[in-house]
């Protein structure tokens, strides 16, 4: 993706969405099946499907066998890897992988607007387990009004959720005035793999909500993220006479001061939708790999990072003012100056993507969960790039997101974490 994406205020098909009434909303809710909802996150928790394994694939099937048993037409097809990835807008990914899944459960009829519910089955690495409560990351285990594990909180918790509100609604004898698509793609935490083959495969909708976890507030607008890579050269001595040599981890320390110094920059007054985050735009660091004997001084550095990546900036844009920073560096430094730093953009490469905070479809969310909830959501902007840039800009879909959990619980040990 090259270009920032922004579907803007004018009247869309959006509109044929209307909230149900209050009788048939009660009757739903009166059905819900809040015992099965926990039994299966459970389940699919302790599916570990970790972006680009085979278990992501498991997991794919395990969930089209619960879509055709709730009564939803599923299409669950394998996704041709060589040609997705070939295509000019392919998004990136980081992950390898040999194959994967996409999953659509089908329920209505086309006869009126159809409604896209999409989340990911995706998730990332647990981490040292030690920082895990029972040293248990897909358990599931149930405490405290919660269920923990990796996934319950991005996305799993949101997914589950998507299939149980349609059970309820079908429970409850209520029919669509339209079709609903149910989506479970992979890969949405190295670039978008899955979203992007679906959307190729022709699902489209007048409207989609993507149940990442937002804390009930309405995301109308994500921020893009690109992936990097540094490469600094040093040269290498014996420690005992290390002044004889160039040390590429000090040299980095003068990157890392500037890096520190551009993320200040580009984190200045901006967008109406990211004013109330405290980093709109993080520029992270994410692995750190130099040298390759403790007596010896380090002669390679590879840092590996995530540029965030403004609402409405081009991506190229911000590419350029990185690599600008870095010839800056480079060229005060009389070591950088004849080797300069090296970079690469790789993986996923996320534009920021977004719909106007006054969109019809950010209104009829908004007025529902008043509705359910007795309150006003928040409105506003997201730190993290998402599929939802595929569904706004490939798709023409307005998206937003708006689901249960915290991203501050995201990609954290005792998911969500408590304390």
């Amino acid at each position: 993706m090259t270009q920032p994406i922004v579907i803007p205020l004018p009247q869309h098909p959006a509109s044929g969405l209307r909230p149900a009434s209050q009788s048939a909303v009660e009757r739903a809710l009166a059905t819900l099946d809040l015992t099965g909802l926990v039994a299966c996150l459970q389940q699919l928790i302790a599916i570990p499907s970790t972006t680009g394994s085979n278990a992501e694939s498991v997991a794919q099937h395990w969930l089209a066998e619960r879509f055709a048993e709730s009564g939803f037409e599923p299409d669950l097809w394998p996704i041709d890897l060589a040609t997705t990835k070939a295509a000019p807008d392919f998004p990136g990914s980081e992950a390898p992988r040999s194959q994967a899944w996409g999953l659509v459960g089908s329920w209505g009829h086309s006869a009126g607007p159809t409604l896209v519910l999409n989340g990911h089955i995706d998730v990332v690495p647990p981490g040292d387990l030690r920082q895990w409560t029972d040293e248990q990351p897909y358990g599931g285990r149930v405490a405290d009004g919660a269920v923990y594990g990796r996934g319950a909180c991005d996305m799993k918790g949101g997914l589950v959720c998507n299939l149980f509100a349609l059970k309820a609604i079908q429970a409850a004898g209520l029919q669509l005035q339209g079709r609903v698509l149910l989506q479970s793609v992979v890969s949405e935490e190295d670039g978008g793999l899955g979203t992007f083959a679906t959307l190729r495969r022709g699902y489209r909708g007048d409207a989609a909500i993507i149940t990442e976890p937002t804390r009930l507030n309405i995301i109308p607008a994500c921020g893009g993220a690109l992936t990097f890579r540094l490469r600094l050269s040093g040269c290498s001595t014996h420690a005992s006479v290390r002044r004889e040599g160039v040390s590429a981890i000090e040299k980095f320390w003068l990157v890392w001061q500037a890096l520190e110094a551009l993320e200040v920059r580009r984190n200045g007054p901006g967008h109406p939708l990211m004013k109330g985050l405290d980093l709109p735009y993080p520029l992270n660091v994410g692995t750190l790999q130099a040298g390759n004997w403790p007596s010896s001084v380090p002669d390679q550095l590879v840092a590996e990072g995530r540029l965030g990546v403004a609402l409405g900036e081009d991506p190229q844009t911000a590419r350029q003012e990185l690599e600008a920073t870095l010839a800056a560096v480079c060229a005060q430094d009389a070591w950088l100056r004849e080797h300069p730093v090296q970079v690469e953009w790789f993986g996923g490469q996320f534009a920021s993507g977004q719909i106007s905070a006054e969109h019809s479809l950010v209104q009829l969310v908004s007025q529902c969960h008043q509705d359910l909830h007795d309150n006003q959501p928040q409105i506003h902007g997201a730190p993290y790039g998402s599929d939802l840039r595929l569904m706004v800009g490939l798709g023409n879909i307005p998206t937003l997101h708006y689901g249960p959990g915290n991203v501050k619980h995201a990609h954290a040990p005792d998911e969500p974490r408590v304390h």
